[in-house]
């Protein structure tokens, strides 16, 4: 009976976290450049034979790598990733990865995110421009010109996410590990005046929130079914 109660209870942790999971991601659902984020659960199993027992592990999160939407907005500072790469950006936790490419430039030419960090170049360095060269064409390698200058480029990289990664911001994400830049390949680019939307469904996700909440409803009461038998058994023998 106490191994029931164990088991159920490790349902619910890993419930818990799956819901936790998919209300951040119908949260995001409208922020540009954001990846969903997954829960993989591993059996646990104590014993052997008869007498083994599974529990539900706590789960490792992962990063959906399903491609968002393009939406075309016609700004200059506006940027999407064609291909499997992130934009870096300079802040405080360090260079942090991004599919949020609204960018704009400020007063002394430097290429700023939404959240006004320094946009990075391949070699990890911050973008200069020309303050009073306007607005720049970007290549689809991410060149950026001002009139007939090449003024510097947009640094792509790849990175391995890994289990529990950490986010940043709204769209995010601190690597454990430093990034490779892209270099040559003509799978990936640079697409200027568009944004790439979240890559979350949120009918798909809203479905799932009501299947879990399900699910944790009904081993809640498994629980309270398990504790009752316990407590009755307690006073039946109690009595004797």
């Amino acid at each position: 009976m106490q191994d029931s109660l164990y088991v159920s209870l490790s349902a619910q942790i890993a419930l818990e976290r799956r819901l936790d999971t998919i209300a951040d991601n119908v949260a995001n659902a409208s922020t540009v450049g954001f990846r969903a984020t997954g829960v993989k659960f591993e059996d646990v199993v104590t014993g052997t034979g008869q007498k083994a027992v599974s529990f539900a592990s706590s789960g490792n999160t992962y990063l959906s790598t399903r491609h968002g939407s393009l939406t075309e907005t016609g700004n200059p500072f506006d940027f999407a990733i064609q291909g499997d790469a992130w934009f870096g950006i300079e802040t405080p936790a360090g260079t942090v990865m991004t599919r949020d490419g609204r960018f704009s430039m400020n007063e002394n030419g430097e290429l700023r995110s939404i959240e006004g960090y320094r946009v990075l170049d391949a070699g990890g360095a911050p973008i200069q421009l020309d303050p009073r060269g306007g607005p720049p064409r970007a290549s689809a390698d991410g060149s950026l010109r001002q009139g007939d200058h090449m003024v510097g480029a947009i640094g792509l990289f790849t990175f391995e996410p890994g289990a529990n990664f950490v986010r940043f911001g709204n769209s995010g994400i601190v690597p454990a590990r430093e990034p490779e830049p892209v270099v040559d390949r003509a799978d990936a680019g640079v697409a200027q005046g568009f944004v790439e939307e979240s890559n979350v469904n949120p009918v798909q996700e809203m479905t799932r929130l009501i299947m879990v909440q399900r699910a944790f409803e009904n081993t809640a009461a498994l629980i309270r079914q398990a504790t009752a038998s316990s407590d009755d058994a307690i006073k039946t023998l109690g009595s004797k």
